[in-house]
């Protein structure tokens, strides 16, 4: 058994040795499902010690409104969407209103 010291320095010697996890284990005699576990342990722990931070984003509308369509429905009642509304959905919406 290996002490988690030993699977760091693997890790580490395999990393910098430029070959791929197979070939770096059959040169060192280490089982190769063995090895990517230390490594996936390795990556997990390395992922939950890096700090979180914050982006700053700016949401925008993928195309700008400017153009309503105004429906006037029976009963006085007016609907105003976006010009560039799906016509399905503004389809399905008539319907409903039907």
């Amino acid at each position: 058994m290996t002490t988690q010291e030993q699977q760091l320095r693997h890790i580490r010697a395999w990393q910098s040795s430029g070959l791929s996890q197979t070939s770096y284990c059959r040169k060192h005699g280490l089982n190769s499902k063995t090895f990517g576990n230390w490594l996936r342990v390795y990556r997990r722990t390395q992922l939950r010690s890096q700090p979180g931070s914050m982006v700053p984003v700016t949401i925008t509308p993928a195309v700008p409104v400017t153009d309503y369509l105004r429906l006037r429905c029976s009963g006085g009642h007016t609907l105003e969407v976006p010009a560039n509304v799906s016509p399905q959905w503004l389809g399905e919406l008539l319907k409903c209103l039907d």
